[in-house]
């Protein structure tokens, strides 16, 4: 098994309420079985602690000291049996769903079918939809709205932050009246009466839905605040276990849900957030952190399960990378990106490159770990 801290540079610099990065750096996940068949993972946490409490520094830590030796010991190659394996380490999703994803890769892999048929999907495409974060000014956004829209993504999500919010919707909404647009403030607001007329405001703006205005433990807020709106509210950062998943649902505290796979965990956890979603009639879309290509093609494959009726944070890769770490990179075309067929991830790894350009390398062959001193540019 081997490990490997991987930087890229952003093609565009991208800021949200806590920062602005020009440059991702997270952690691949190779897993090898006794006949060396591999499969491929990505620990998709952020370098810095704003998302969540994770960060690339803590989910190496994990990786090494628990969720490795923890899968070695393993037998069977079935998904779900591999994933209990981590069950005793408490929180650490981020890091759990890279080895979640390798352990699915492998075993899709291994039994010669397609990620997204292992999962239980039903789509050959997804929708995808963009992301952009806050700019300069809001002609600069502007510009970058019509980029993407040229590009043919059919929804556009904004994020917000106190003092960049109403100003910049109105402002794309007004150069975009069909668009489908909605905003993610990524806990940004207090739960105060400032904060509430601000998303009075923005519920006039004709958005698909609000995502995540206020912290991640507010539960009670959002379905307080979702009563006083016709738009619907999205959870993201609140919903880390099912049981988050099924407050939610118990208060009411959004009408959408955006299932990250590396936020709740892994593979097996998103897809039973989807059945838990499905059964009470939640919509669900894919939401993305800027992963490299391994991590962006299992959200393609979790993508094409029947409950993702909303477009998915799957936009190709070229909107972030110049260069992907798969081949060939994931593509959209005219807003649509094909879901592979071919065994596991339906993409092949490039495995030179990542072993040239990662920063550190862990071998449990070895017990080693490299360093380099790359920077991101």
């Amino acid at each position: 098994m081997r490990l490997f801290t991987l930087r890229q540079p952003l093609r565009h610099s991208f800021e949200t309420s806590s920062h602005r990065k020009s440059g991702i750096e997270h952690i691949l996940v190779e897993v090898t079985d006794t006949d060396g068949r591999t499969g491929w993972g990505e620990i998709a946490s952020p370098s810095d602690p704003y998302f969540g409490a994770e960060t690339t520094v803590t989910a190496w830590e994990i990786a090494t000291r628990y969720l490795v030796p923890a899968l070695l010991g393993a037998t069977g190659d079935d998904p779900a049996d591999l994933e209990s394996t981590w069950s005793r380490v408490r929180g650490h999703e981020f890091a759990k769903a890279g080895f979640s994803g390798a352990v699915w890769d492998l075993y899709a892999r291994t039994h010669g079918i397609a990620l997204a048929a292992a999962l239980g999907g039903t789509r050959d495409e997804v929708v995808a939809g963009v992301s952009l974060g806050i700019e300069p000014s809001i002609d600069e956004l502007l510009a970058q709205v019509e980029l993407q829209r040229a590009a043919g993504y059919p929804r556009v999500k904004l994020k917000i932050a106190p003092g960049w919010d109403v100003e910049p919707v109105r402002a794309v909404r007004a150069a975009h009246p069909d668009l489908d647009l909605h905003v993610d403030a990524n806990g940004a607001y207090p739960d105060d009466d400032e904060a509430a007329a601000v998303f009075a405001r923005l519920d006039r703006e004709g958005l698909t839905m609000i995502e995540q205005p206020f912290g991640p433990h507010e539960l009670v807020a959002h379905a307080e605040l979702q009563a006083r709106l016709d738009t619907d509210v999205c959870l993201d950062e609140s919903v880390v276990a099912l049981g988050d998943l099924r407050a939610m649902i118990r208060l009411g505290a959004g009408r959408i849900l955006n299932i990250k796979v590396s936020r709740m965990g892994g593979l097996g956890v998103a897809r039973a957030a989807h059945d838990i979603a499905l059964d009470a009639g939640i919509p669900v879309w894919c939401g993305g952190m800027h992963e490299f290509g391994v991590g962006r093609a299992a959200n393609v494959a979790v993508s094409s399960l029947p409950g993702f009726l909303l477009p998915s944070d799957v936009s190709g890769s070229d909107k972030y990378y110049e260069s992907d770490i798969i081949e060939p990179p994931v593509t959209a075309q005219a807003g649509r990106v094909r879901v592979p067929t071919g065994p596991g991830l339906g993409h092949e790894v490039q495995v030179a490159r990542i072993e040239r350009d990662a920063a550190r390398v862990y071998d449990s062959a070895a017990s080693d770990v490299r360093d380099t001193a790359l920077t991101l540019g």
